[in-house]
């Protein structure tokens, strides 16, 4: 039977008790068994066409109009009850390293807006990239029994701990920090071609000597972008200034404080300098121009993420684009695969990088 478009309270000829509160608006209490009730079918049925599970004892007919019936009434499925059933809660952790970094934002929004659509919200943690903080993020959300977790945190040091909440509590999903050695399914870049597309575009300019600011050696990112850097510039017969330390984490200070030891004698000076991320190669920028150095006249410089502030700096930094937030779409999918399919083991995702050539970099000679 139709729906009357005057009244939604009056579903199947029959006037839904409470489905309208005194003042005119839904009621907040519109149960499934109203909703059963308006539609002229048993409860069970009801439960089972809004389940979104597909059933043969529910017809396609009966499911929607079941549907259209508690969209009408307003009615919300209680779902801390309906995860019970499922042995669920909806929740999915999501733990970072760094809050404040524009890119790992892109990435918690393709999470979020992925797990959406199926119910499932994010709760987000940050470590600021500390292990002790994470183990200790990983035991609050396991004590919330979390469905699955997606998390940007992992150092090459955290395979155990990881392996085990997997084993012992929930899916676990690793996005842009991949642990090959872990088993873990990893939505992550092409790192190491995005250090290659680095070299190439420097010595495609003119550059002969480079050199390159590493993040942290415990971060298999960083250890891709510098090796596929070396390897493509020793292709070209560029020469690659030997700095012989690394970032203890990939941020702004450490991008300075890495600049000025480059700066402190080293000879030959490089005319081209590559930061494995770009709060590192805005570190780096700021020390290059309060020592009175002109990017990119006297250097070039080209950083590594396309974070949001890239191309409002001055210069306009170079960069390599590894679509966060497609990253992190992926990721979300993939944990939705793994909670719904009961597994813990997907293929790995792995995103393109895209050179993105902006004004820290120029000619030379």
């Amino acid at each position: 039977m139709p729906l009357p478009p005057e009244d939604d309270a009056l579903v199947g000829g029959a006037l839904v008790e409470g489905a309208l509160d005194p003042r005119g608006g839904r009621s907040a209490n519109v149960t499934l068994r109203d909703v059963a009730k308006a539609a002229g079918v048993h409860y069970s049925t009801a439960s089972r066409a809004l389940s979104g599970d597909p059933t043969p004892r529910v017809s396609a007919l009966t499911a929607e109009r079941v549907r259209r019936v508690a969209e009408q009434l307003g009615y919300r499925p209680h779902m801390g009850a309906r995860g019970l059933r499922k042995g669920r809660t909806g929740i999915i952790g999501v733990v970072v390293a760094d809050l404040g970094n524009s890119f790992i934002a892109q990435v918690i929004r393709g999470i979020e807006n992925a797990l959406e659509p199926h119910g499932l919200m994010a709760v987000i943690a940050e470590t600021q990239d500390e292990p002790a903080r994470f183990e200790h993020v990983l035991e609050h959300l396991a004590s919330r029994r979390v469905d699955a977790l997606i998390t940007s945190s992992a150092r090459l040091g955290d395979v155990e701990m990881l392996t085990t909440f997997a084993k012992r509590e929930a899916p676990v999903v690793l996005v842009v920090r991949n642990l090959p050695d872990s088993g873990l399914p990893c939505v992550h870049a092409d790192d190491r071609r995005g250090g290659e597309l680095v070299a190439g575009y420097l010595a495609e300019l003119g550059h002969r000597t480079l050199a390159q600011l590493r993040g942290p050696q415990d971060m298999l990112p960083f250890i891709d972008r510098g090796e596929g850097f070396e390897a493509r510039a020793a292709e070209l017969d560029v020469q690659v200034v030997d700095l012989d330390e690394s970032a203890s984490a990939p941020s702004y200070e450490e991008g300075q404080r890495l600049m000025v030891h480059l700066l402190a004698g080293r000879t030959p000076k490089p005319t081209a300098i590559f930061a494995h991320n770009d709060p590192m190669a805005m570190g780096a920028l700021d020390v290059l121009v309060r020592s009175g150095l002109n990017v990119p006249s006297d250097v070039s410089i080209v950083g590594f993420n396309d974070n949001d502030f890239t191309d409002h700096v001055e210069p306009p930094l170079s960069t390599i684009r590894i679509h966060g937030y497609e990253m992190g779409r992926r990721a979300g999918d993939l944990a939705f695969r793994l909670v719904e399919d009961g597994q813990t083991s997907a293929p790995n995702v792995v995103i393109p990088p895209l050179l993105i050539p902006r004004s820290s970099t120029r000619r030379h000679g």
